[in-house]
Order: C-alpha cells, then structure tokens, then sequence
C-alpha cells in the first residue's frame, strides 16, 4: 500500500443471500457467526469486509471455494449489489451509480478477466480483442489499430486472424487478458484467469502476467486458491474463510506470522526462504555501526544462503535498489529461516 488514497475502499462490506438480507442484517446479522447466519436461512458469501487496494497495487485474494472470493470481487465492481456497507472506486461510491453511469465506470475503468476465457467463437483474435471498443463505439480503424497493439503485447502476433477453436488453452487466455487491455483499464479484475490451463502453461502464463503488469502498472485485484500462485503473483494476500477475511498482509509476513489457525494451515509446508525477503528481516539501525558489505532488500533468504553461511557479522545491513541503508538482518534468524527452524 502506498500514501496515497487507495483506488478501492471496502468498509465494513457485506453481501447475504437469502428471503430478506437487508432486514435481517439491519436486525440482527452483523453480530453473528457464519454458521448463526446459516442456520437463520441465509448465506452470508460476504461477512464484513474492510479492505482498500493502492494505486498500483496488486492484491490477491485467496480462499477455498465458498470462501467468498469471487463474491468479493463483483461487489467491487458492483457486477452484484451489496448488502450493507460501503465500496468505493476512485471516489465513487458505486452503490449511489446509476444504471449509465455505472456502465461509464466499467467501460472506462476496469477489466476483468475470468476462468472461462468467454470468447466469441465466430470471430477472429482480432476482432475478439477489439470487440469491447466496438461497444464502447470507437470506430473500425482504430479499434482494429489498439487490438493490434495488446496482441503483440501478449505475444500473439501472426495469429491475429485465428479463430478461438484454433488456439490452445494457453493463447485462448492470452486473448482474454488481450481484450481485456484493449480499453485500458486502471483496474483489473482477474477471477481465477490460469486455473483452466494445465501446470506448464499455467506457470508460463504467470511468467507472462507478471512481464505485463510490470510494464503497465495497473491496480490489480487477482483472485486465485493457489497459495503458491498467490506468494508468486502478490504484493498482499487476502485470505478469506466463510465470507470474512482472516488476514491481509504481505506474503512474507502471512508466511511468518499467519494470524489464525486457518491462515496457518496455507503457509505449513511453503519454504519460506524462497519467500521471505531481506527487507522484512530488517531492524532498524539507530545510530549503531553496522560494519560491511549491504545486502540487497529484495533478495530472499533462499538467494542470500551461500553469505549467510560464509558470514562471521552478527548483523548485516540491508539496503534498498538506491543504496539506502534501510536497517541491518540478523544473520541467525536469517539462517533459521533457511534451514526451517522458523
């Protein structure tokens, strides 16, 4: 998260499903369980959910299914009504948007990719990926012009005239997150878009996402149920149970020091020295001489292993990609790190 006023605001968020969610809430929901909730005849998907997404941001939410992930995502982008509460967009709150300006809102704003790639069968990459601009009204040239750009973006060029049916599961994706680029979004929605795809193109993909989002710098939003994607893709985690999240916080911090049992039962068996990074070691210095060579802050335990056991200092100090000292590492809770003592 940055200083900044975040793109997405939830506060106190929650979205029940049932005979009469607004009255029931208003009596006597917010102060129970999930399994109360249930047993009164309603799903509470949404259970009050305070979370904001900064600028540039990209947070993962993660869960099993029925954990309230998706749910979550379409009240952000009110593709579903809440229930109570409030979801703000860039200022906007999108519950008091009507019907047109709503629709303003997602054309200009957000894109959204699912798992089901939802391409249109009869018709070209091309004009599957140009086919948001032509709603949007653009004209033939240059709507034609943009979806040439996002597809060689997504490295699909010289297939620009395929049909869906003569792609793999892999580029039929790409196609996806391509006219979901076409418009140029500031946010991006993302519903699970690899789990379709088998685990080589699954991990290609990621590769590829991560190349994009480091050349466009959109706020993201990326739901998945793979911690391992999750600790890969994430500057935070959200990890939900039964509508309510249980933690949010970085993946180095989740990894050492997950906050319920829940949370815990996800980061049991991740190596957490290929997650853990120098910057989250850091201690501040205060005036103490810290004596030698800086490691780099971005640098995880797992990429430090060979200094960390050739070292005799007690405390290293940890710099930024600037060469700021931003504090020093213990060596030893590094190395309890490394070899799972942690």
């Amino acid at each position: 998260m940055t200083d900044a006023a975040p793109v997405i605001s939830c506060r106190n968020v929650w979205k029940l499903f049932g005979a009469d969610p607004h009255g029931y809430l208003a009596s006597a929901g917010r102060g129970q369980s999930f399994e109360e909730i249930r047993k009164a005849g309603y799903i509470a998907a949404v259970r009050d959910v305070s979370i904001e997404v900064g600028r540039g941001e990209m947070l993962v939410i993660m869960g099993l299914s029925g954990s309230g992930k998706s749910t979550l995502v379409r009240c952000m982008s009110r593709l579903i009504d809440i229930t109570g509460g409030e979801v703000i967009v860039d200022g906007q709150d999108v519950m008091a948007l009507n019907e047109r300006e709503l629709i303003e809102l997602r054309r200009r704003k957000m894109g959204m990719v699912f798992q089901s790639f939802g391409l249109l069968p009869h018709r070209t990459v091309l004009d599957n990926v140009a086919f948001p601009l032509e709603m949007r009204g653009q004209d033939r040239h240059d709507r034609r012009e943009r979806a040439m750009e996002v597809i060689k973006l997504v490295g699909l060029e010289g297939r620009e005239e395929y049909f869906p049916r003569e792609l793999s599961g892999g580029q039929q994706q790409r196609v996806g997150i391509a006219r979901s680029l076409a418009i140029e979004p500031d946010i991006w929605f993302l519903d699970e878009p690899f789990s379709a795809l088998d685990p080589l193109i699954r991990r290609e993909m990621q590769d590829e996402f991560l190349r994009l989002r480091g050349m466009l710098g959109k706020t993201i939003v990326f739901i998945t149920h793979d911690f391992d994607e999750a600790l890969r893709l994430a500057d935070r985690i959200a990890i939900m149970k039964d509508g309510a999240v249980e933690q949010c916080d970085t993946p180095d911090r989740i990894v050492l020091k997950p906050a319920t049992e829940y949370v815990a039962k996800f980061t049991e068996d991740v190596e957490k020295s290929r997650v853990v990074h120098a910057k989250v070691l850091a201690q501040p210095i205060n005036g103490h001489p810290v004596d030698g060579p800086a490691v780099a802050a971005d640098a995880t335990v797992l990429q430090l292993a060979r200094q960390l056991v050739n070292e005799s200092r007690e405390m290293l100090p940890v710099a930024d990609k600037s060469g700021r000292l931003i504090g020093a590492m213990n060596r030893q809770e590094a190395l309890d790190i490394l070899l799972g003592s942690v």
